[in-house]
């Protein structure tokens, strides 16, 4: 098991004292957070965002979930989140992660539950797909980013990250796919280079996966032989070159250090320093 490391940086947010995470888990915390009792026995506290997971899921995955959800928020590791704003829209909506063991387990899960509860930024994952080692791709820094960028980002700045036509991110979501498509295309034009074809994803649901491509491929998660072979169904700029040179805008967005999105992808590993 991965050696943590611990420390005692607080930081303000919203006039709520929060302390950098331990990665211990514990129960499940009362108060609004007690319906989750229902279905989770497993809980991190990642400055402020939670991370639930089943009574089934493997600690370490657990724990793995919070840390790169850590990395992702303190990209420096100073002991503070980067972004401020971003961060105070996470907690403010009560943003969470819901871990299971298996993709089965999640489709267990009564969602209603959470939802009718007022808990409705969430973003699942399943264990199996959580760092599971070899030459398979660790989903964490997917579903961890989606939720960082879906509910904090796309709130902080709704002109700039919404996920609506219009926004910068839609701009350039409408570039790399060849056109505004307000459902996915039977075929996507030639010449595109995100055409993702699940068609249960909305617009709005593109442009979080269009942006996940992005940044993970800038921060270089992308770029090995077997994994751009995986993906070149959906995406094709699988490197900080190929983004730079071909989607420009959206390589100028998230590098623009004014929205501080993270320069370092997560590498299971968070220390403050």
């Amino acid at each position: 098991m991965r050696k943590l490391i611990y420390s005692a940086a607080f930081l303000y947010v919203s006039s709520v004292l929060v302390a950098a995470p331990d990665f211990k888990i514990t129960p499940v915390p009362d108060g609004k957070f007690r319906i989750f009792k229902k279905q989770f026995s497993q809980h991190i506290n990642v400055y402020g965002v939670r991370v639930f997971g089943t009574e089934k899921t493997p600690p370490v995955k657990l724990q793995h979930v919070a840390i790169v959800l850590a990395e992702y928020l303190d990209n420096n590791e100073d002991g503070r989140p980067d972004n401020p704003t971003v961060h105070a829209e996470l907690v403010r909506r009560d943003a969470f992660m819901a871990v299971a063991e298996s993709e089965r387990a999640m489709e267990r899960l009564d969602h209603e539950v959470f939802q009718n509860a007022g808990f409705h930024a969430g973003q699942g994952q399943f264990a199996t797909e959580t760092n599971p080692g070899g030459r398979r791709f660790d989903a964490t820094l997917e579903e961890v980013l989606h939720l960082i960028t879906h509910v904090g980002y796309a709130n902080a700045y709704p002109k700039i990250f919404g996920e609506r036509p219009g926004t910068e991110l839609a701009k350039c979501l409408d570039l790399a796919r060849g056109g505004y498509f307000r459902r996915v295309p039977q075929r996507y034009p030639k010449g595109a280079w995100f055409t993702y074809d699940d068609h249960s994803c909305d617009y709005g649901c593109q442009c979080t996966e269009y942006l996940y491509w992005a940044i993970t491929s800038v921060l270089g998660a992308q770029q090995a032989k077997h994994r751009r072979e995986d993906i070149a169904h959906e995406w094709t700029l699988y490197n900080r070159d190929l983004v730079r040179k071909h989607d420009p805008g959206i390589y100028k967005l998230i590098t623009d250090p004014r929205y501080m999105l993270p320069t370092r992808l997560p590498d299971g590993k968070y220390e403050v320093k």
